[in-house]
């Protein structure tokens, strides 16, 4: 059994993924990109569903300063992932969706 920190990090970093992925469906009109992007989305948002429930409290959200630190880690991970996105060149990302995105998924995900 992993620590609550570990389950964390790994919670942590599958829905920063998921997130990147969305943002990064958004920005293009190619389908082939959309179906990759979207099928990477799914499968990272399901792992980190997966972890969600495996952290305690399972059922509701985290207490203030644990939902606070997770969202803060999330934004540093996938504004740092879409800089990284945009210095290779891709275009059309919405970095102002971001902090909204992320609070949706901390939503859904009983973080917050």
């Amino acid at each position: 059994m992993k620590n609550r920190g570990q389950l964390i990090e790994i919670f942590i970093s599958n829905l920063a993924n998921a997130i990147v992925h969305q943002i990064l469906e958004k920005a293009t009109n190619e389908q082939a990109y959309i179906d990759r992007y979207d099928k990477e989305m799914k499968n990272s948002r399901q792992i980190a569903k997966t972890y969600r429930e495996k952290i305690n409290p399972a059922n509701r959200a985290l207490p203030f300063r644990d939902a606070e630190e997770v969202k803060q880690k999330i934004i540093n991970k996938v504004n740092i992932e879409l800089n990284l996105r945009i210095s290779r060149g891709y275009q059309n990302i919405n970095l102002k969706l971001v902090e909204e995105y992320i609070d949706k998924s901390l939503k859904e995900m009983s973080i917050i």
